[in-house]
């Protein structure tokens, strides 16, 4: 079998992409559960999975291979000790450590055939689902104070997170909030059993086991030969660091991790909410990452003298930073929102600089981010719409909703 990932640009023509399609995860949302769940309010599941349908679709269209979440990790659980170590894994990772409550909840995920017990993982299980007769802890008849058993996971449309392909091996994400965690351990489970991968001797740049968070929306491959990874409120400058070495160790190819800090807030989550690669000297660009003439901290890793160590170099313009890294004359940056300041306020909540290259030169983004989409245009980008007035309630855009398995080679 071909050899399954590959991954040496941000914007070589995308063979097959990870996608999640919203379910029933998202109907576990409540208001008191909103924050503690990474939500600032709950979409509509049958318009958010039209949307998604249609983003799929038009990734098909363009002749991409889709394959589904749920559906690889249902494949992964090839016999009887994967499936039950999945599950304790899983319970053990939601601290449902009370022993009648362990015990009824492992009994009940055992009981379910594969594809649900999947989809029951995703979608949580709430105290309601299962018999009273079996509760004997106070914890477990106070649903109004915590309905739940296991506690949904509406974050998992977007795949970029959970893991991230880079040259021909995977980094597997420690993910930075605790309503985030689990998402990872599927992905795990997929690259270790599925037989896709499994018959495959994958290189891991990153182990989730680890005491350090990164998350793919922060890690970008520029080129086949540089890595771009965000500094940001997900992701931890250890993290990079160890990582940059894994990959340093494990692939020739790689000679530079760029580490570009940004702002730790909400609307800058991670690099590719505020940073992302439309061509092959081109990106979009939220100004408010930058300081006065641009500046930006930003640090090069390289080899160092032994293979635990990185040589660290830094620089303060992102222009010249990525003129040298990827060894153009001249990059040019494309504003969100036009560099107005509301409109590329508005936008950039709502992902306009998260863009998803299909090829070079071809991006799919949300329709409503309209300034910004007439302005890539301007810069003769080929802009593919989609719809997003539900799936953007998840403060996500095409490129969080796509975790890319294969491009090929510029």
């Amino acid at each position: 079998m071909k050899y399954p990932l590959n991954v040496t640009s941000e914007i070589g023509e995308l063979k097959t992409v990870l996608l999640k399609r919203p379910g029933k995860e998202l109907e576990n949302l409540t208001p008191e559960f909103l924050e503690v769940l990474l939500f600032d309010d709950i979409p509509f599941l049958p318009a958010i999975q039209k949307e998604h349908d249609y983003f799929a679709t038009t990734l098909r269209n363009r002749g991409v291979e889709v394959v589904y979440l749920d559906t690889l990790a249902t494949e992964a659980l090839i016999n009887d000790d994967v499936r039950m170590n999945l599950i304790e894994d899983f319970m053990r990772e939601s601290n449902l450590v009370e022993t009648r409550s362990y015990e009824m909840v492992k009994e009940y995920l055992t009981s379910l055939p594969k594809d649900q017990l999947i989809s029951t993982l995703m979608h949580g299980i709430r105290k309601n689902e299962l018999t009273s007769t079996g509760k004997k802890h106070l914890h477990e008849m106070l649903e109004d104070f915590d309905p739940f058993y296991l506690y949904p996971l509406p974050n998992l449309y977007f795949t970029r997170d959970p893991a991230a392909v880079i040259g021909n091996g995977v980094s597997v994400n420690r993910m930075n909030r605790s309503a985030r965690k689990r998402e990872s351990l599927f992905l795990q489970y997929i690259i270790k059993y599925h037989p896709r991968f499994a018959q495959h001797d994958i290189p891991l740049w990153f182990n989730r086991d680890g005491a350090y968070s990164i998350e793919g929306g922060d890690e970008l491959v520029i080129s086949h030969d540089t890595v771009a990874i965000g500094i940001s409120a997900r992701t931890t400058a250890q993290a990079i660091e160890k990582i940059a070495i894994n990959l340093f160790r494990g692939n020739s190819n790689y000679q530079k991790v760029m580490a570009v800090e940004i702002p730790k807030s909400r609307a800058f989550m991670h690099l590719d909410t505020v940073f992302t690669m439309v061509d092959h000297d081109k990106f979009t660009v939220h100004p408010g990452i930058q300081g006065p003439g641009g500046e930006m901290n930003i640090f090069i890793l390289e080899r160092g003298d032994s293979a635990e160590e990185v040589n660290i170099s830094q620089r303060s313009n992102i222009v010249e930073a990525l003129q040298e890294v990827l060894n153009l004359k001249e990059v040019t940056l494309i504003p969100c929102g036009g560099g107005d300041h509301i409109a590329s306020a508005r936008e950039q909540w709502n992902n306009g600089s998260n863009t998803l290259a299909i090829s070079p030169g071809v991006v799919v983004t949300y329709d409503r981010n309209y300034v910004s989409n007439e302005l890539l245009r301007s810069y003769g980008i080929e802009v593919i719409e989609v719809q997003s007035s539900e799936l953007a309630r998840g403060r996500g855009g095409p490129r969080c909703m796509s975790m890319p398995l294969y491009r090929e080679d510029l």
